[in-house]
């Protein structure tokens, strides 16, 4: 149950550190036989040297590319699958160039990129895959055509260039690159969306009563980080001077969160959520770890409206 938290995350993640700087497919279908790519991406030209902000994964970046980030180290038949979707991809180029009678370059095809933990030495060598002068420790190539490379997250260097792919790693690996996230200025653009994105992941984690020992260090790993945050935005508005800066603050916290955890929410509830108190948005904030629909968040403000009219 929880590798499709993870998926879910992962996906998110990717689309949103990527979406500044091209078109998003995630996730894509192909073929009649429905596959579906987690997240298929094309850069905008004139964005393509601000991907230097991401680092490796924007060097990844800077041509058409197919992300499939796995979880757990990914297995020889999950990696025949993602082979056979990019080559449905291809195909689907192939029939669009014949249809439009023109050609096709190489840089107009998907170069694909197999995210995993760990790799064995086994599957590595099966597949061929081998290590390239110009690329750092990890990431290993697969022949010239099939256009992929397996990315062991957990043979990356620990550097700022490589901080937004550990993010996807497990265990010490995944919580040294929060600490790095944490570390980075305030206002660096990427670094508050991957926090919600990760506060929203362990929020869905919490409710699991059967998780991995990595999913329970992780959740104690951002428990504080979240507390922090929620207290960061009541100072912010203390700093103005306001109480309604104070309110503020947390209310845009709290729409933030419920937004990552139940997507749109209506602007009836958003209206509802504006009129709360500094302490009803507080009891929100921690309600809201609870929450699976937004059913339980109508039900929640129905009965703060039910005690203010007691």
């Amino acid at each position: 149950m929880t590798r499709f938290i993870h998926d879910q995350f992962s996906k998110d993640y990717l689309e949103e550190l990527l979406k500044p700087f091209g078109q998003i497919q995630a996730p894509s279908r192909v073929a009649a036989e429905v596959k579906e790519i987690d997240v298929l991406f094309t850069p905008i030209t004139n964005q393509t040297a601000n991907l230097a902000t991401l680092g490796l994964l924007g060097r990844m970046a800077t041509t058409p590319a197919i992300f499939e980030p796995f979880r757990n180290p990914v297995s020889i038949e999950e990696i025949k699958d993602c082979l056979s979707k990019l080559l449905e991809v291809n195909k689907a180029i192939q029939r669009e160039a014949n249809r439009s009678k023109s050609k096709i370059s190489d840089s107009e095809i998907p170069q694909q990129w197999i995210l995993t933990p760990t790799a064995s030495e086994t599957i590595l060598a099966g597949f061929g895959a081998v290590l390239k002068s110009d690329w750092v420790e990890g990431v290993y190539f697969l022949a010239e055509y099939l256009r992929t490379a397996i990315v062991v997250i957990h043979q990356l260097p620990s550097t700022p260039e490589t901080l937004w792919l550990r993010i996807l790693g497990r265990g010490k690996v995944q919580q040294r690159a929060i600490d790095e996230l944490t570390a980075l200025p305030a206002n660096h653009p990427f670094q508050r969306v991957t926090l919600e994105l990760l506060y929203s992941l362990q929020q869905n984690l919490r409710i699991n009563q059967n998780i991995e020992k990595d999913d329970r260090e992780l959740v104690m790993r951002l428990a504080p980080l979240y507390q922090e945050d929620r207290e960061r935005a009541r100072q912010e508005g203390l700093q103005q001077g306001l109480q309604q800066g104070l309110q503020q603050g947390e209310q845009q916290l709290i729409l933030r969160l419920l937004n990552r955890r139940l997507g749109e929410i209506d602007i009836s509830l958003i209206e509802q959520i504006q009129g709360l108190s500094i302490a009803q948005l507080e009891s929100l904030g921690e309600a809201l770890l609870d929450f699976a629909t937004v059913a339980d968040l109508e039900v929640w403000l129905s009965q703060q409206q039910d005690t203010t009219n007691q």
